[in-house]
């Protein structure tokens, strides 16, 4: 896969978590991908996602910043939602909250073989404190 083809499949992937299309998961996601170092597997990763929607009903990935490199994309996140109740242990309980992730992708056979993320967990706290 070229370094031009990566971004489209990355924003169809991100498209595909957004419709939450998870019969089409592994058309993106590897068997036996790792996320923040714990191998999940596809029907791993598929169930956090499912229950990240569970959680947060009103859940949309939106791409704010893409890089790509060799088989490496990175990529900056915005969200604007609402966690029904406990969000990254943050009692959130239905306020809406904006806040980032910046995620890495390794990629391997054109899929996603292995996922780090770091959530913007300050942002979402503060946001709590200054409305409380």
């Amino acid at each position: 896969m070229t370094d031009q083809d990566l971004p489209s499949v990355y924003r169809a992937y991100i498209d595909c978590l957004n419709r939450q299309d998870w019969a089409s998961l592994g058309q993106f996601v590897h068997d036996d991908v790792v996320h923040n170092g714990r191998r999940l597997g596809l029907s791993g990763y598929r169930e956090m996602l499912e229950r990240d929607f569970q959680e947060i009903p009103d859940l949309q990935f939106n791409i704010r910043l893409l890089t790509c490199e060799d088989s490496m994309i990175a990529s900056r996140l915005d969200f604007h939602c609402t966690p029904k109740g406990r969000f990254l242990d943050v009692p959130v309980h239905g306020r809406k909250v904006a806040f980032s992730e910046n995620v890495f992708y390794a990629f391997r056979d054109d899929r996603i073989a292995e996922v780090w993320s770091v959530v913007d967990k300050v942002a979402i706290e503060a946001q709590l404190v200054s409305r409380a």
